[in-house]
């Protein structure tokens, strides 16, 4: 393969339709618009979602649905990755600084530590929240929470 005899796929390369251009093109008189009415005319525009005067598909279906303004978003970690953390930089407390250089965190994250997984490592964990048996997991296995 060199520089002269490159060229696209065949069939990648097509040529833009003119359309309006006469009847000898195939693509003349009414320009590919069909006969008469708004849509053949310049300027149509229609209303988004509308139907032809039936009731939309909008106004058909009932609202639902609620964002609780409150809500509160956790970065969700497992204590298995916790003891993986440990065992390959050989820490004893973990922090949220930690995960994030790990990359497990971003940004200002919460993070919630969750009970996935087993953990065999005294560990002192620091995060902003804990489920019930993540805590209950850290505190059997010797370590130690604490809620920032």
């Amino acid at each position: 393969m060199e520089l002269n005899n490159l060229h696209p796929a065949v069939g990648s390369v097509t040529r833009e339709t003119r359309i309006g251009r006469g009847q000898g093109s195939g693509k003349g008189g009414t320009s590919t618009r069909g006969h008469k009415g708004a849509k053949s005319r310049s300027g149509y525009k229609h209303k988004v979602g509308f139907e032809g005067g039936q009731m939309p598909l909008q106004r058909r279906l009932p609202k639902f649905g609620f964002k609780n303004i409150n809500r509160v978003e956790y970065k969700a970690i497992n204590i298995e990755v916790l003891q993986i953390l440990a065992e390959s930089k050989n820490l004893d407390k973990i922090t949220i600084a930690d995960l994030r250089a790990a990359g497990f965190v971003s940004g200002k994250d919460l993070v919630k530590i969750l009970a996935n997984g087993a953990i065999t490592r005294a560990l002192a964990v620091e995060a902003n929240a804990f489920s019930k048996a993540a805590e209950k997991a850290i505190v059997e296995a010797g370590g130690s929470i604490s809620k920032i």
